[in-house]
């Protein structure tokens, strides 16, 4: 949940440019989206949402001391607002629609977020209520999308809302925003239901991600996640005819200081098994938070020089597209 700051310059790619329905319209006109909604509820039963697959009932109870993310079946909802400081194509002039979920598969300990995520602060709502969200969003604030923010362990509650959302005029574009700790699963439930991926990509190296954020075998798992995104979208970053986007991927990697985040290898993933067109976001925004305070390794900002590497390291991995920050 790394956002681009307002102020940060950004490098900004070329997009191509073409007026593009959301996808999910369709499926809903087709009884599908209730279809999907109806199946993946069924699968809190024991759930297997995240890679962690805890088989939790989730069905049973309000919220879940012995689940992997703490949550029950309906979701928590931390904040709701028009959101200013994602990528250019994301927040365009009218912001976006943000929706931060309490609760999370990972346990960082430099989540600059973690009265959401690990202390899961925030407000249960119904199905019902979560679709007035999206339609607010809409209809009241003009975002240009919606976006779930650190959605995995909701994502039943999301095929329903906007279920109930598009039969009442929903007709802007879905943003999934996670940390790419996902399931190809839970992944073809939103086959054709999101529209702009905005994934992490966060590690190169199995045993760091488990030290700092306690995701077992992240990287065979996120790789698998990007690969299954690539195949639904694909490339190109579609926008409309102001520059938002409509549809496509945007990886975020977050630069870590002392390269824990293993930049280089990470980039050079992407170019090689993606493909050097996929859009990158390079983020220089690290600051010690939550536990990574006095932290040995992370318990300082980046430096200019451990910056100018990730910035080298892109260019060497032949990537074409992306958004960079200056240094501050």
């Amino acid at each position: 949940m790394n956002n681009l700051r307002a102020s940060a310059p950004v490098t900004i790619c070329p997009q191509q440019s073409v007026a593009l329905p959301p996808s999910y319209l369709a499926l809903h006109a087709s009884g599908e989206l209730a279809h999907r909604a109806g199946q993946a509820r069924a699968l809190l039963g024991h759930c297997a949402l995240c890679p962690r697959r805890c088989g939790v009932n989730r069905l049973d109870g309000e919220r879940s001391a012995r689940s992997a993310c703490g949550m029950g079946e309906l979701p928590v909802v931390a904040s709701w607002n028009v959101h200013p400081w994602e990528e250019p194509p994301i927040s365009g002039a009218r912001g976006s629609g943000a929706i931060f979920f309490s609760g999370c598969a990972g346990q960082c300990i430099f989540c600059q977020n973690y009265p959401i995520s690990q202390l899961r602060h925030g407000l249960q709502v119904s199905h019902e209520r979560l679709a007035e969200m999206l339609l607010e969003l809409q209809n009241k604030k003009h975002c240009h999308n919606i976006n779930f923010v650190t959605p995995t362990h909701f994502v039943p509650a999301i095929l329903a809302a906007v279920t109930i959302a598009a039969g009442q005029g929903l007709h802007i574009p879905l943003v999934y925003n996670t940390s790419g700790y996902e399931t190809i699963e839970t992944l073809q439930w939103l086959s054709g239901v999101i529209d702009i991926y905005l994934p992490d990509a966060k590690y190169a190296d199995d045993e760091i991600a488990r030290r700092l954020s306690g995701f077992p075998r992240y990287v065979e798992h996120n790789r698998a996640a990007l690969e299954e995104i690539y195949r639904q979208v694909g490339d190109e970053l579609v926008t409309d005819q102001d520059g938002i986007a409509a549809r496509g991927m945007i990886i975020r990697h977050l630069v870590l200081p002392q390269n824990l985040s293993g930049t280089p290898e990470v980039l050079r993933w992407i170019a090689q098994e993606l493909s050097p067109r996929v859009h990158v976001s390079l983020m220089d925004q690290y600051f010690p938070a939550h536990q990574a305070l006095d932290h040995p390794q992370l318990g300082r900002k980046i430096t200019a020089d451990e910056y100018q590497a990730a910035l080298q390291a892109f260019d060497e991995a032949g990537l074409e597209n992306g958004w960079m920050q200056e240094h501050d």
